[in-house]
């Protein structure tokens, strides 16, 4: 059985399933990935945006969120005691959810979840893309949630020692449902370019108007000034072939429901 594009051009095999069985009275929650970034937003008139493989890759998942504020200090060395925390409320919260388990200036995330996927679908696990934290960093897993009855864990690690605050609400893990048992099944293929003369064409057509407007622009020209930036690949426009049979601008996630939703 097939599911069709809501503008109905591409039929995508049957969406995987992601069920998330808490192990918690309340486990952190769970919600579609944000597109925003405040270094984005902080960009020459948000110019960031106009890059949308990366907007699509900041939304491109589940963001599970820090149900307490606090902080962590790691005192330097490979001791689980090297690191500790200050909680911003109930510190009982922050024991059950996060702790130095390795050592290693590693703090290690409870997710509160037993995650399911489809046979073959795993879950790519990683911090929130395109973000920064000074002194921390995400440490990324793909874990086999099709057959895992137990849950796994999110990981950062210190970069160097001191102090780093995470806020109530701010995402931990962010998760990614990835076709793990397809990927060693694909090979790539290095070709040139003239092999296929209708993408070589539509390429010197892109290449022909990109260096046109540019031109244009840095002369002042009234229409590309006011235009301010191509929008060929916002609008899914193919400049010289055949118009994708699947483009997206902007990617809309369900919200996690349980099954009485």
């Amino acid at each position: 059985m097939s599911a069709e594009m809501d503008k109905g051009k591409v039929a995508l095999v049957e969406a995987p399933d992601l069920i998330c069985y808490a192990v918690e009275t309340n486990p952190p929650k769970i919600v579609p990935a944000r597109a925003e970034r405040d270094w984005m937003d902080a960009t020459d008139d948000r110019f960031a945006y106009r890059c949308i493989p990366l907007s699509i890759a900041n939304a491109s998942g589940w963001e599970l969120l820090c149900p307490i504020a606090f902080e962590a200090w790691w005192h330097g060395g490979n001791l689980k005691d090297r690191i500790s925390f200050i909680a911003k409320g109930d510190g009982r919260v922050v024991e059950r959810f996060v702790t130095s388990h390795f050592g290693h200036g590693v703090l290690t995330f409870h997710t509160g979840y037993v995650f399911r996927t489809s046979p073959g679908w795993a879950l790519w696990a990683r911090g929130a893309p395109n973000t920064a934290k000074a002194r921390i960093v995400p440490l990324e897993g793909i874990i086999e949630t099709d057959w895992l009855p137990f849950t796994f864990t999110m990981n950062w690690r210190f970069t160097r020692a001191g102090t780093v605050r995470f806020e109530q609400g701010e995402p931990f893990c962010f998760i990614t449902p990835v076709p793990h048992a397809m990927l060693d099944s694909i090979e790539p293929v290095v070709r040139e370019l003239s092999d296929d003369p209708e993408l070589a064409a539509a390429h010197k057509a892109w290449t022909e108007s990109r260096m046109d407007f540019n031109a244009r622009l840095h002369r002042h020209e009234a229409d590309a000034v006011a235009e301010g930036w191509q929008r060929t690949y916002v609008r899914g426009e193919n400049p010289h072939g055949k118009p994708p049979e699947f483009h997206l601008s902007k990617r809309r996630l369900k919200a996690p429901r349980s099954d009485g939703d």
